[in-house]
């Protein structure tokens, strides 16, 4: 009993934000750029797939981990860990065969697979209309065996606690905790559906269309599936099953106990400059532009500063290949992207509430 209870608690600790969120881009990081071919392998995902199985089926003797997997709701979620854990793996498999094809001066897959004719009657419709008759016997079992996860008419004086939104808008809310509405609800999807029709016209790199590969296209793969894996799905995963009432965190394991309270200690950059350092006598100025000019300046340096000094610098050789226009463009998405892991860190590491709080006018970074 003291074993389990051991392994539990360890789990719970590592299940922490600033910890999982630590652990996860040390993890992307290592397998991207040094254990490729390590996870490329049909064995890894086998023992990976298998794991996350027998792991979940072992927790679910746990009734407080039992009660969040089970639910209606979270068995989509489940599932989409699974399915994204192997298509993860099967594009760095097939880019670990071109990358090796491609330094051996050969034909990667995909042209090799363009040799061979395959018709689109009877071959592709009728694997796509047995796909169709999979998949609707698969909706119709769920339908019947699991209870459709549906409430009560919404009632003003009852608000659910926890109150969550669709899981495919927990990475929007779990934002909220570190950014205002009008940036995490606004502008940063916003920027989302932007950046993403604009990359066919800022990337001018015809190499990696059409097939698999990572070494033609390493920043582009990486900062896609950082966006992707560690700042969109890593917070429906947070959200889904360690957010609990009062939007607390809770380990897999830990009790959803309503009364849990946290201290909190966020302070804004203005409240640190005056009054930890003692400026102005420990008073905050009346005039908000005098009080926030600290955070003003640095947050012009961040989107402005940055991008020029990623161009003379650290890009230069990507700067001159898109030119001014598309790699400032692209450098801002970037900062923009990165402005999330940052205010995050900010806040599990100084407590970190607002770079700039402007309340009067309703303006807060």
């Amino acid at each position: 009993m003291a074993i389990i209870e051991f392994i539990t608690g360890t789990i719970n600790y590592l299940c922490q934000p600033a910890i999982l969120f630590t652990v996860s881009c040390l993890a992307f990081f290592g397998i991207l750029f040094y254990a490729r071919d390590w996870f490329g392998k049909k064995s890894t995902i086998i023992f990976l797939e298998v794991g996350l199985l027998i792991f979940i089926a072992i927790s679910m003797a746990h009734p407080t981990f039992r009660d969040v997997v089970a639910k209606p709701d979270n068995i989509p979620i489940v599932a989409m860990l699974f399915l994204l854990l192997f298509f993860t793996w099967l594009s760095i498999h097939k880019a670990v065969i071109n990358d090796k094809l491609i330094d051996a001066g050969q034909d990667v897959e995909n042209k090799k697979e363009a040799k061979e004719l395959v018709y689109t009657w009877p071959d592709l419709v009728f694997s796509e209309f047995i796909c169709t008759i999979g998949v609707w016997c698969l909706l119709l079992a769920w339908a019947i065996v699991l209870k459709a996860p549906l409430e009560e008419p919404a009632n003003p004086v009852d608000t659910p606690n926890p109150s969550k939104a669709p899981w495919y808008f927990l990475g929007l809310q779990e934002m909220l905790v570190y950014y205002d509405p009008w940036l995490a609800g606004v502008v940063f999807p916003t920027l989302i559906i932007v950046g993403l029709i604009l990359i066919p016209y800022i990337d001018t790199n015809p190499k990696g269309n059409g097939y698999y590969t990572f070494k033609e296209r390493p920043f582009a793969i990486t900062t896609f599936l950082f966006g992707f894996l560690i700042l969109w799905n890593l917070l429906i995963v947070y959200g889904t099953f360690l957010r609990g009432p009062n939007w607390n965190f809770f380990g897999p394991y830990e009790v959803w106990d309503i009364h849990k309270l946290e201290v909190l200690r966020n302070v804004n950059l203005s409240e640190y400059i005056f009054r930890e350092f003692g400026l102005n006598g420990g008073k905050l100025p009346d005039n908000p532009l005098l009080r926030e000019s600290l955070g003003i300046l640095l947050t012009i340096a961040y989107m402005v500063g940055v991008p020029i000094l990623l161009a003379r610098k650290w890009m230069k050789k990507t700067y001159e290949e898109l030119g001014a226009a598309r790699f400032y463009i692209m450098a801002v998405l970037l900062i923009s992207m990165a402005a999330l892991p940052l205010k995050m860190v900010l806040r599990w590491t100084i407590n970190l509430k607002y770079i700039v709080a402007i309340p009067e006018a309703f303006f807060n970074i």
